[in-house]
């Protein structure tokens, strides 16, 4: 399900690119969703998720099917009290948070002035998604999968949709997407709604602030706002200092990291939520010996699926924006200077994913300072490589500082998973087993064959803009192809075998 929404978000992508390309109105919609996202990463999936699902989870165990759903009604009432009053303050104080978070669009300006008013527009979303981020906790909690997993499918439709049919009946075309996320929010909700109901879980919100199980998920939240949003939050501060580079740049650092998304989500957010109610359970359960089996299955699965993945978004990067996203308003300049930047923020993907497995490993203990301490070094470190590398790289006339931005993103990573599984091995609750690190060597080895191969099959990169997109595309697909089987084959010929990776 994790897959089909992504191709939906690709085609979604494709459209917004074709359509709009990389111009002052993309960049404004992008940074005035950026905002109302970071927050639904803070409170949606990242730390309402991190601490609803083990206290539900817990109660489950401990006090029975009633007690959890008389926590579920509860925490929705708290949740959506909370939520609408962040969306009011939101709205009125759009032209601040505009300044804050892109102070780079001046006042006055018809980007600003734009951003302004879609950022009006998006903010309610805020609460929707939140709610249906609810749904989703007590759905897995239950095994449940696949409808929240399907769910961001209608984000992507609606804004099809709304580029497609709304945007050329639009005075300022652009602004139809900051409808469609509106519309996009509501319809995420309902879908969660029979899916709960069908479980006997439907919430219905009570205000029972004292509650135990709620005051509870209240001071987990706190310190888990900010360890949750670290990726997002070195996003935002690429997005922020990317806002006084040259038009396009935060556009191009769109279009790039959605395409590192691509196996973040498919993999890393997709094994991070599966492993989290298990490690939840087994916590309770004192089940210490199965916690640390979950966490090391959940680490090789997921190096074995990041490393190539990064090393063929390395070595395809431009390749891929031109086959994918250069039509229409989206050019040859574009795609390059996106191309820039996909390849330094690949080379993060293995930290953001493990960052996606290990964190559960402290949230499911019902540990979120942890994950905060840890995060405030990574945001330092990022904020520390943008000025090292951006600010020389930018002055010196490098033509793209952007990809600057991406590069200590990637680095970011790097340190917060470290940090984490240092941390984990340091309490004594995770010690990968003996065979792990050699596995995940000659996952290493073989992905970096896999980029020999197809760096050597690949034809230049300046020959494929000048391709029939039906060339292109047989070309790409040969290629990954080609990178799959090799990369399947290394890995059998240094010794892998499935029983590697067999499921708890």
């Amino acid at each position: 399900m994790t897959l089909f929404s992504r191709l939906f978000g690709y085609l979604r992508d494709v459209v917004i690119a074709v359509t709009f390309g990389a111009s002052g109105g993309t960049d404004a919609f992008f940074v005035a969703f950026r905002i109302p996202n970071l927050f639904r990463r803070m409170f949606a999936e990242g730390a309402f998720s991190q601490a609803f699902v083990p206290v539900f989870s817990a109660t489950r165990e401990a006090e029975g099917e009633a007690a959890a759903r008389a926590l579920a009604d509860r925490a929705a009432g708290a949740l959506g009290l909370v939520l609408m009053a962040i969306t009011a303050i939101g709205i009125l104080a759009a032209p601040l948070l505009i300044r804050l978070f892109a102070p780079g669009f001046e006042p006055g300006t018809p980007r600003h002035e734009l951003a302004v008013e879609m950022l009006r527009i998006v903010f309610p979303y805020l609460l929707f998604i939140s709610l249906t981020a609810l749904a989703a906790g007590i759905l897995n909690s239950h095994d449940r999968f696949a409808v929240p997993a399907f769910t961001p499918v209608l984000l992507n439709l609606s804004l099809i949709g709304a580029a497609l049919w709304l945007a050329p009946r639009m005075a300022e075309p652009v602004t139809a997407l900051a409808w469609g996320v509106l519309v996009a929010g509501l319809a995420q909700l309902a879908l969660q709604l029979p899916a709960l109901a069908r479980i006997g879980m439907l919430p219905r919100p009570r205000l029972d602030l004292a509650h135990a199980g709620v005051r509870r998920i209240g001071r987990l939240m706190l310190p888990a706002l900010f360890g949750s949003s670290v990726t997002q939050l070195n996003i935002l501060v690429n997005t922020l200092i990317a806002s006084f580079l040259v038009t396009g740049s935060i556009s191009w650092l769109y279009y790039s990291d959605r395409f590192v998304e691509l196996p973040l989500a498919l993999f890393g957010v997709a094994i991070g939520t599966v492993i989290l109610p298990r490690l939840s359970r087994q916590h309770s359960r004192a089940e210490g010996a199965g916690f640390a089996t979950t966490l090391d299955w959940a680490l090789r699965l997921t190096w074995l699926l990041a490393i190539p993945a990064t090393v063929g978004l390395v070595v395809l990067a431009r390749p891929i924006l031109v086959t994918l996203i250069q039509y229409g308003a989206f050019d040859a300049h574009d795609a390059r200077m996106a191309g820039y930047s996909l390849a330094a923020y690949a080379l993060g993907i293995p930290g953001f994913m493990l960052v996606k497995v290990l964190a559960p490993g402290f949230y499911a203990r019902q540990d979120t300072r942890t994950p905060v301490r840890i995060g405030i070094v990574a945001v330092a470190v990022n904020v520390l490589l943008d000025l090292a590398i951006v600010l020389p790289w930018y002055l010196g006339g490098w033509i793209a500082p952007h990809a600057g931005l991406a590069l200590a993103t990637a680095l970011a990573a790097w340190t917060n998973a470290g940090l984490l599984q240092h941390r984990l091995r340091a309490q004594g609750v995770f010690r990968p087993q003996a065979t792990t690190l050699g596995l995940m060597i000659r996952g290493l080895a073989a992905a970096l064959a896999m980029g020999a191969l197809l760096w050597w099959l690949a034809p230049p990169p300046g020959d494929w803009p000048a391709m029939h997109a039906p060339l292109r595309a047989a070309w790409l697909g040969g290629l990954i192809v080609a990178g799959a089987g090799a990369y399947a084959l290394a890995l059998l010929l240094l010794g892998v075998r499935p029983r590697h990776l067999r499921a708890l």
